[in-house]
């Protein structure tokens, strides 16, 4: 079953600039993302897809292939990863090469493990997608709206109902996504009919929007890896 990594790295970010090469300690942040694609092994091809010849050449010197630039339609502000996605693999189609298999990791994930990504892998053998997900550290189910000036419960029905015994609710952790090339093409989503949560511990999340994201997630990946060592 042929299968590759698509790392979706756009230039032009505005509120960190050069975000996707920016270093992240001590390295392009792009490249902790490529380096878990190829150190996997699952993969038959690792590319980026980028609009950027800088990006580019940043990624060929960490191992990436980059085949092509991204088109104008897919480098506005306005396309989707979906659109991304399959441009990509519309174009390998038309060169002759398909994939079975496709995961879209995205360029600021410092987290992401070659063996995260193996094992992730192994899950889409039984569905048609696999996303990568962490639970929300406080239950949604507690929120809190404002009404007319005045605090009121979101849900109502679970005033009284203990934290414990609430229905756990997770969210994408911007990392990865895993799906059947065909399906995907045929649907334009990411989340297919079967898709299989990967979870991951919140110590191994984190946002990157703002330069105070950034800052968090160097702390944490240093943290991280001085208790692994």
């Amino acid at each position: 079953m042929a299968s590759i990594a698509i790392i979706t790295a756009r230039g032009g970010s505005k509120r960190i600039p050069k975000k996707n090469i920016k270093k992240f300690c001590g390295k392009p942040i792009i490249a902790y993302s490529i380096e878990a694609a190829i150190s996997s092994k699952v993969f038959d091809e690792v590319m980026v897809s980028t609009d950027s010849e800088e990006i580019k050449n940043v990624a060929e010197q960490y191992g990436a292939v980059v085949p092509f630039l991204r088109s104008e339609e897919t480098s506005n502000d306005y396309a989707t990863t979906a659109d991304v996605l399959e441009e990509v693999l519309s174009t390998y189609n038309n060169r002759g090469k398909q994939f079975d298999t496709f995961a879209c990791i995205y360029p600021t994930a410092p987290f992401i493990t070659g063996e995260k990504l193996t094992e992730a892998m192994r899950l889409i053998i039984d569905a048609d997608a696999v996303i990568s997900v962490v639970r929300y550290s406080f239950p949604p189910q507690r929120a809190f709206v404002v009404r007319d000036g005045s605090i009121a419960f979101q849900y109502p029905q679970y005033e009284r109902t203990r934290s414990q015994d609430l229905e756990p609710i997770y969210h994408d952790c911007g990392q990865f996504y895993i799906c059947n090339s065909a399906l995907f093409l045929e649907r334009h989503t990411l989340i297919l009919p079967r898709t299989k949560p990967y979870i991951l511990p919140e110590e191994e999340v984190q946002d990157i929007d703002t330069m105070s994201d950034w800052e968090i997630a160097e702390a944490k990946y240093t943290v991280l890896h001085k208790e692994k060592s």
